[in-house]
């Protein structure tokens, strides 16, 4: 899966938005936390759960079942907007 070229992702300090284009269905601003950072930055490029989780490892220090919940809750609202081209 990987994020949806109508969608900019912009990060500044420890704010991340993800922002549509005009051509995006969606029409709001999506706002993360470090977690969403990371995810949205691993789905710049093709990614599975697996290599989220990888990445969430490396820079986080925590439950793997909870990493992975967090990924499949971020991911599902991604796609609930359009956001993630599969």
């Amino acid at each position: 899966m990987k994020l949806n070229e109508e969608f900019i992702l912009h990060s500044l300090d420890e704010e991340t938005l993800l922002v549509p284009t005009g051509n995006a269905v969606f029409h709001g601003l999506i706002q993360g936390n470090k977690t969403v950072d990371v995810i949205l930055h691993c789905l710049l490029k093709d990614a599975t759960e697996d290599d989220i989780l990888a990445v969430l490892k490396e820079k986080f220090v925590g439950n793997e079942d909870d990493m992975r919940a967090d990924i499949r809750e971020v991911i599902t609202k991604l796609r609930a907007i359009g956001a993630i081209d599969d």
